[in-house]
């Protein structure tokens, strides 16, 4: 008995020291180009051409981040934030009324709709951009923010539905709605009241990867907006590199202060995350 479970032991250690180690291997992978990054955001152009970019900045300046500033950086990143938090409201409030009476009823048109959901989530975004264009020319929202709101909410309705369905089915005891039927509760008021708050990892879990899409997408940000006052943050590294063209560490800064928001947004709900992907793991 002694022998089994020293075996065992043994063999968990040898598991999660080749996981560590994998994990570590990973962090290097993904951290090193970030602090690249920032690195050579913080010298100047002088000191990248003459001592190269895998050097210390000799000596660190900050002074490409005002640069962007006066540029109209925030310009882009105001109506990026804009597009994203009315994007995502529309997305997760649209799929969790989807996604609740796909989950809870019993209807004929159940999985026929559950069928069709699978298929949209085959169609190429690509495919797409010349309809959207033109309807976005007759509609009269081209070269508008407001022109990419409804794209985003669009593909991502489709996967959004599948996940939430399924989290609202697997998650989500019955025993939970029968009680609230039996104290009155009708649908309206059950949805409201205990199904959106308790689809709340879900729902984090759906934000932050729709959000992290929407905040890079730039197939459609660039078909649907022309001039300067429309476009959003990814078009601005296009725009920043036609005004510098050979001011790396000032693109670098760009691109440093692009990401830093989808980071901190990550760490500050990574558990929610985390409790969103683990929930449908296991039913009940």
């Amino acid at each position: 008995m002694a022998d089994e479970y020293r075996k065992a032991r043994i063999k968990k250690n040898i598991v999660w020291t080749i996981a560590f180690f994998f994990a570590i291997i990973w962090l290097l992978v993904a951290f090193i180009p970030f602090l690249f990054m920032i690195l050579n955001s913080l010298r100047g152009q002088g000191d990248m051409l003459q001592h190269g970019v895998f050097t210390l900045p000799q000596p660190f300046i900050f002074s490409n981040y005002p640069a962007i500033m006066k540029q109209g950086f925030m310009g882009y990143f105001m109506r990026s934030v804009i597009v994203v938090a009315i994007s995502l409201t529309i997305l997760l409030f649209a799929t969790a009324c989807a996604s609740y009476p796909l989950s809870r009823m019993r209807f004929r048109l159940r999985l026929p709709l559950r069928a069709l959901i699978v298929a949209m989530m085959s169609v190429p975004m690509h495919v797409t951009l010349i309809p959207i264009f033109k309807m976005a020319n007759k509609v009269g929202i081209y070269d508008s923010i407001w022109a990419l709101i409804g794209p985003y909410v669009a593909f991502g309705l489709p996967l959004a539905t599948f996940i939430l369905s399924s989290f609202m089915e697997q998650t989500i005891p019955k025993e939970v709605e029968e009680a609230a039927e039996i104290d009155g509760c009708g649908r309206y008021a059950m949805f409201f009241r205990i199904i959106f708050p308790l689809s709340k990892a879900g729902l984090s879990t759906l934000a932050i990867y729709n959000g992290v899409h929407m905040w890079n997408e730039f197939a459609f940000a660039n078909t649907l907006t022309q001039s300067k006052a429309a476009k959003t943050l990814p078009l601005a590294l296009s725009a920043f590199k036609g005004e510098n063209t050979i001011n790396t560490p000032l693109i670098l800064a760009v691109l440093t202060l692009s990401v830093l928001p989808m980071i901190i947004l990550f760490l500050i709900f990574q558990d929610k995350l985390v409790k969103g992907m683990m929930a449908g793991a296991v039913k009940g």
